[in-house]
């Protein structure tokens, strides 16, 4: 067993009372991206606006999937899907990042359910953990007697094999 996220930060922008350690094999899929941070995601007082983490998250996701062997595109036509929509998300801010930084995401898929699945993102500068993202995303295809309808649909096993075993929560 190994940590799947590095230690949460325990200083003073932390709580100490961590929500919960991740842990999982060595084989669950984990994507690291590293983001600089443009002038553009930047807010008058020049720190990230936060709509743009949002961004970020979503196309952290998208490059899990792709680390996994399936770039969005060929993720829609293997599987014959309108896509995978997200259905909640929120984020938790610890730390400011600002024009010029550098940071790093990592991102695993947490959960599994029939139709749905969790993504949970952690960006940090250098070492600190500064935000942690919570998807809930959902698997659908589109609805065959209404063109512009979506429906949820089982998510293939062999998909979710290919981002290796979870651990159950403690």
């Amino acid at each position: 067993m190994r940590t799947l996220w590095r230690a949460p930060y325990a200083g003073p922008h932390f709580r100490a009372s961590y929500d919960r350690i991740l842990t999982a094999t060595a084989t669950m899929l984990v994507n690291n991206k590293t983001i600089h941070i443009e002038w553009g995601d930047c807010d008058p007082l020049g720190i990230v606006y936060f709509p743009r983490y949002f961004e970020f998250f979503d196309a952290c996701t998208n490059a899990l999937f792709e680390q996994a062997g399936l770039p969005k595109q060929e993720l829609l036509r293997k599987y014959e899907i309108a896509g995978i929509p997200l259905v909640d998300a929120r984020c938790r801010f610890i730390l400011p990042s600002a024009f010029g930084d550098r940071v790093n995401v990592e991102s695993a898929i947490t959960k599994w359910g029939t139709s749905s699945f969790s993504v949970e993102h952690r960006l940090y500068k250098g070492e600190l953990l500064a935000v942690e993202g919570f998807e809930t995303r959902v698997w659908v295809v589109r609805e065959p007697l209404d063109p512009r309808g979506i429906r949820s649909q089982t998510i293939p096993q062999e998909l979710i094999d290919r981002f290796g075993p979870i651990e159950p929560e403690p």
